[in-house]
């Protein structure tokens, strides 16, 4: 069978490691692409008994705090000067288990810990969550602001630069779809598509999809073609995605996978992810050998990771 490497990276920042307290244990977080996979953290159960108790919840607070709500919360705590509404789960597992992702916080935890045992682990490790959940919303935030309103003059990042939508029923555009055009090289590019000022949003997304889809396919084949020789490797196909949770992916026999919204991002961003699946054509793991490997023609490669995680594509 085939071995299979994805790139995968983090929409979070990993877990810190573990405190001085012995109670408690810190998990590594899965590294996944954006942006979803969530920061994880343990308890011990066998060692909540030493953590003082917790009055029981819904606590009220005179000062409004401020409240981190899921959207299936079934338990309320106070940490800190935050409500933080949880959704609680039981599970067959020897710790307790807590999850920071877009919805909030999410916990699972043996059948036979008390519920002011779990709140108790949960302040245990308050300021970690408080964090995580404040930077998952400001996140979202971001996604939400990026938001592509689809009609006549939409504008959505290509390469980095800003991109306006032109709707110009006047031409076809046969074959392409559309056309890129700039009145100046130092002037924004903009994206002609030959449809009428009556189209829906829903034909406007759909045909500014599919030329940027060509597009990317065309992009992806020369930065392909430009990296694979400096790392003495060959690839044999190029697919296009479109997953939510990761940027690309590599197999032995030289069958790449891009996700096409990378053409959103400017062109060193793009050139990180594919030097970093060719590079899989050689290490088939996250080794030091492979970043080493990235590292021979992508240098500043943490950079543009780091980037490409805290940076949102737009929300289609």
């Amino acid at each position: 069978m085939q071995r299979l490497v994805q790139l995968a990276l983090d929409l979070f920042d990993p877990l810190p490691p573990p405190a001085a307290v012995p109670a408690v244990e810190a998990a590594d977080s899965k590294e996944k692409l954006p942006p979803a996979p969530d920061d994880q953290a343990l308890i011990a159960p066998e060692k909540i008994a030493k953590i003082p108790a917790a009055p029981a919840v819904p606590l009220p607070s005179l000062l409004s705090p401020a409240e981190f709500r899921h959207p299936r919360a079934n338990r309320e705590v106070l940490l800190g000067e935050a409500v933080v509404a949880y959704a609680l789960q039981r599970a067959r597992r020897r710790t307790i288990g807590f999850t920071v992702g877009p919805d909030g916080l999410s916990v699972r935890a043996p059948s036979w810990v008390t519920l002011s045992g779990v709140d108790s682990a949960l302040r245990e490790k308050s300021g970690w969550i408080l964090r995580k959940l404040s930077e998952a919303r400001e996140r979202q935030q971001r996604v939400e602001g990026g938001r592509i309103a689809w009609a006549h003059g939409a504008v959505l990042p290509y390469l980095g630069e800003p991109l306006t939508v032109v709707l110009d029923p006047s031409h076809g555009f046969a074959g392409k779809g559309g056309a890129l055009m700039a009145a100046a090289a130092a002037e924004p590019k903009s994206l002609h598509i030959g449809l009428p000022h009556s189209a829906s949003p829903a034909q406007i997304r759909d045909a500014v999809q599919a030329w940027l889809m060509r597009d990317a396919r065309r992009h992806f084949t020369e930065r392909l073609d430009h990296f694979a020789p400096l790392l003495g490797v060959r690839w044999a196909s190029l697919r296009l995605s479109s997953a939510n949770t990761r940027w690309g992916s590599a197999k032995a026999d030289g069958s790449i996978r891009l996700n096409w919204r990378l053409l959103h991002y400017r062109p060193a961003i793009i050139d990180y992810v594919v030097a970093h699946e060719l590079a899989h054509l050689r290490v088939m793991d996250h080794s030091p050998r492979f970043w080493d490997t990235v590292a021979t023609v992508v240098p500043d490669y943490a950079q543009l990771r780091s980037r490409l995680r805290d940076e949102p594509a737009p929300v289609w």
